[in-house]
């Protein structure tokens, strides 16, 4: 079996690709940053590391033809340019977009013709709670997200009569990735940890663990679905407001 893996060079993508590989998988290793991915490829056994620019159209077609055919594509490579939307910049915005919307699709496209000839495969996107119920001052990552589910409802709907399953997992309050930096300041841990109905943090291995669900044969009859992996955040508004 063979997966790719893109953003896999640090954080959550790291993590998906590990397991995937203790799992059986032959993974390839996708990021910009090409030494940060041939640094974890090494760790695992028969991975290798491409260096590539999600949201560039000629870098995904020579990456995916390099690879060749693919049984699992987890689509975890994104960015954020945080702040209010009156001081976002045209170039924040665009390359957030690149990233987040055009990287997925492109990356998805490919895979997407690979496994139609082989009749089966499986693509995973990640997404973000923010696709679900956008916070303040995180420019347009909320509205990328929200398009990449979105996209995966349209993804599963073309390209499962070709026997390609398309999901999108939408993490919450992550310990892990780009979150982590949020979670380094104690009093911020606890109070997101304690407006979470589990009343912790979300930690990688709850992301890592969606991806082997859905990639899974338990999972066989899942397509077009955003599994929100969130602790019980994003349905616990009403908890947050008072009563009289």
């Amino acid at each position: 079996m063979k997966a790719v893996v893109t953003g896999a060079g640090a954080g959550l993508g790291a993590s998906i690709a590990e397991r995937l590989a203790s799992e059986g998988y032959a993974v390839a290793l996708l990021d910009q940053d090409g030494n940060a991915a041939s640094r974890r490829a090494e760790e695992l056994t028969g991975a290798s590391a491409f260096q590539v620019d999600v949201s560039n159209p000629e870098q995904v077609a020579d990456v995916f033809s390099r690879i060749g055919a693919v049984d699992l594509l987890v689509n975890n490579a994104g960015i954020a340019r945080f702040g209010p939307l009156l001081e976002q910049s045209p170039a924040d915005m665009q390359a957030v977009i690149n990233v987040n919307l055009m990287g997925t699709a492109l990356c998805a496209q490919q895979a997407a013709k690979q496994m139609a000839e082989q009749g089966a495969g499986c693509i995973i996107n990640l997404s973000s709670i923010n696709a679900v119920t956008p916070g303040p001052n995180v420019g347009l990552y909320a509205a990328t997200k929200a398009a990449v589910h979105n996209l995966t409802i349209l993804q599963a709907l073309e390209w499962g009569p070709m026997g390609v399953r398309v999901n999108a997992i939408a993490p919450g309050f992550i310990d892990a990735g780009m979150s982590a930096p949020f979670f380094e300041q104690a009093s911020v841990r606890e109070k997101r940890a304690g407006g979470v109905p589990l009343k912790r943090l979300g930690q990688a291995d709850d992301v890592v663990n969606a991806v082997v669900y859905l990639q899974s044969e338990a999972a066989q009859y899942v397509s077009g679905h955003q599994l929100v992996v969130d602790g019980g955040v994003v349905g616990s508004l009403l908890a947050h407001l008072p009563r009289d």
